[in-house]
């Protein structure tokens, strides 16, 4: 009996020991983990600290001591770039350009989204995988062809050939998030109203897209965010009127035009008029983004 007991009670002590290498590895993963995103922290968050800290500046405070803090607040370099560089209005523009593509992309994908999610019909896979197959193609593959077919169209140099633009390359990605988000809804909500009477459009505008609202509220944002930074379609599609450019347009002009005698407290104030409303978007919708993100899963 004493020989059979000894494994027993020496097997605890086998466990207990294995298990401390593994907690050690779980601790330092843990640690290169937080160490590596408070680095990614802030190399994302001093430039934009500096670029801040910068506007305030004259152009000499940047040139003598660039990471130094202002003597006073030159307000004044906001509104040299506001006025004096347009910026003003370049950022209504873009103000009102993004807002209806972004609102054009939303009404067009969750449409198509809802019905890939919720219907069954001949060709619904290879409708979907057409969509999703823009995926594939960048926005360099197609400037040529898309530039004919908007001046052929009559929208060439015009805010409306612009939010066109934006919205079909918005739709492969809109129609992707939102198809899957829509299949994680519950099923017995929609049986329900339909039920009670409710038609195919009201069940979708009165329960569907209110219970999509996490997921509707994140590719809105990130449709808002690659919109606003859009670059190269602007500078092809809107040329000459410069009283229709979009903020990078303006932003741009503004940084070549100052060649080597430049601004660079005005530029600094452009750049953080321009940074300013995707901050304030992504501080806003912080916490719907994570949850339209984290509700299929958790589904």
């Amino acid at each position: 009996m004493t020989t059979l007991d000894q494994p027993t009670a020496t097997a605890p002590t086998l466990v207990t020991s294995g298990d401390r290498p593994v907690r050690r590895e779980l601790g330092v993963a843990n640690a290169l983990s937080h160490g590596f995103l408070l680095l990614w922290g802030l190399l994302t968050v001093l430039p934009l600290l500096w670029m801040f800290i910068s506007s305030f500046k004259t152009n000499g405070e940047i040139l003598a001591d660039p990471w130094g803090l202002p003597g006073t607040l030159h307000l004044d370099n906001w509104a040299r770039a506001w006025t004096g560089a347009h910026i003003g209005r370049y950022f209504v523009n873009s103000l009102v350009v993004v807002t209806g593509s972004v609102s054009l992309t939303m009404l067009m994908g969750a449409t198509a989204a809802y019905v890939f999610a919720r219907y069954e019909f001949r060709g619904r896979q290879v409708v979907y995988y057409l969509f999703v197959g823009g995926l594939m193609f960048p926005v360099f593959l197609a400037l040529v062809p898309l530039f004919f077919v908007v001046r052929n169209a009559g929208l060439f140099n015009t805010w409306l050939g612009l939010i066109l633009v934006y919205a079909a390359y918005s739709l492969p990605f809109t129609v992707f998030f939102l198809t899957a988000f829509f299949r994680t809804l519950p099923t017995s909500v929609a049986e329900a109203a339909m039920v009670d009477g409710c038609g195919h459009f009201r069940l979708f505008f009165r329960v569907m897209l209110p219970m999509a609202r996490p997921g509707l509220i994140s590719v809105a944002i990130f449709n808002f965010l690659s919109h606003w930074n859009q670059f190269l379609l602007p500078q092809v599609l809107l040329q000459g009127d410069e009283s229709k450019w979009m903020l990078a347009q303006g932003l741009f002009a503004l940084s070549v035009s100052q060649g080597y005698a430049g601004d660079y407290a005005r530029l600094f104030a452009g750049l953080s008029i321009a940074v300013l409303p995707v901050l304030a978007v992504y501080v806003a919708f912080q916490r719907q983004v994570q949850a339209g993100l984290t509700a299929g899963q958790l589904k």
